[in-house]
């Protein structure tokens, strides 16, 4: 592998279905055909998909209170999302799949306050259960490889049909446009793919998923403003959000001197049981006035709810 060139390696894996990416410089990659559609996109996009009447909630102490999310994700910027949405007072449901690997450190970190089930996809057991929770969710959060969803009958036009009025938040790695839209991708790569991991002296991602984790609270921020369009003007939504747009954003904001970026961070941490046991965390973040947001419940084991929504 060490001798064949980089590009020649990617093109080989992705044609394999895998996932790979070369190293590439800023420059590289704005010059690159997918690097241009990241460009042309916004970095967040809501757009009505479907018509529906405006729903109503009951009254709530934190502005997701009753609203029902579907989380249909893996790690990580899903999970996120629904890490905090689940803060604001959402119903958290987290949809996986006993045969994926897991690591358990970050189901730890994103599971505060979800309920978690197992259900096959791939199976017509599973896809009719999993109709039968888009049939009364409010949200729906996925972070399926682009176009896979479609193939087993759940796009956009067959979710705006089997549920009016859901708001659906999409999730990819190299955004909806462009040569790339359809191609499987993780924080990582495409920190290599954008440069974000260019100029070291050996390349290297970041030491933490910089892409991941700011792409899932501008995906809550997403549903919630979605959330409320549909409470203001009904219809049924959909935003879309991607790896590459956040880092596009993140690198538009300057970097800083990492000497000076050392903090303590004590004070924002707190203690909780979980099914893991007691656990030390990291508070969550932010707050509105009378609405301080937390979680109701900590982290719970993969699997063990029921695929159902609490009455």
């Amino acid at each position: 592998v060490a001798g064949r060139p980089a590009r020649e390696i990617e093109h080989a894996v992705v044609s394999a279905g895998g996932a790979a990416a070369e190293l590439r410089s800023p420059e590289e990659w704005a010059a690159h055909p997918q690097g241009a559609a990241v460009a042309s996109l916004p970095l967040v996009s809501l757009e009505p998909v479907g018509a529906a009447p405006k729903r109503t909630f009951f009254y709530s102490d934190r502005p997701m209170g009753g609203v029902r999310v579907l989380e249909l994700t893996h790690v990580l910027a899903g999970p996120v999302a629904g890490r905090v949405l689940a803060a604001h007072g959402a119903d958290v449901l987290h949809v996986g799949a006993a045969h994926l690997p897991r690591v358990e450190a970050l189901v730890r970190d994103t599971g505060q306050g979800k309920r978690s089930t197992f259900v096959a996809l791939d199976t017509e057991g599973g896809r009719a259960r999993l109709k039968k929770l888009i049939s009364r969710a409010d949200v729906l959060v996925q972070s399926f490889r682009p176009g896979a969803l479609e193939r087993i009958g759940f796009g956009p036009a067959e979710l705006a049909e089997l549920r009016p009025g859901l708001v659906i938040a999409d999730l990819s790695a190299y955004g909806w446009e462009g040569p790339w839209a359809r191609r499987r991708g993780f924080d990582s790569l495409v920190q290599m793919s954008n440069g974000m991991a260019f100029g070291a002296e050996e390349p290297s991602p970041l030491p933490v998923q910089a892409l991941d984790h700011a792409t899932g609270w501008l995906a809550a921020a997403a549903v919630m403003t979605a959330v409320h369009r549909q409470l203001v003007d009904g219809g049924t939504w959909r935003a879309r959000l991607s790896l590459a747009g956040t880092g596009r954003w993140l690198d538009s904001l300057g970097r800083k001197d990492p000497a000076g970026a050392e903090v303590d961070y004590s004070d924002l941490m707190e203690d909780a049981d979980s099914g893991y046991g007691r656990l030390t965390r990291v508070r969550m973040a932010g707050g509105l006035p009378g609405a301080q947001p937390h979680w109701d419940f900590g982290t719970r084991l993969p699997g063990v709810d029921k695929p159902t929504w609490t009455p």
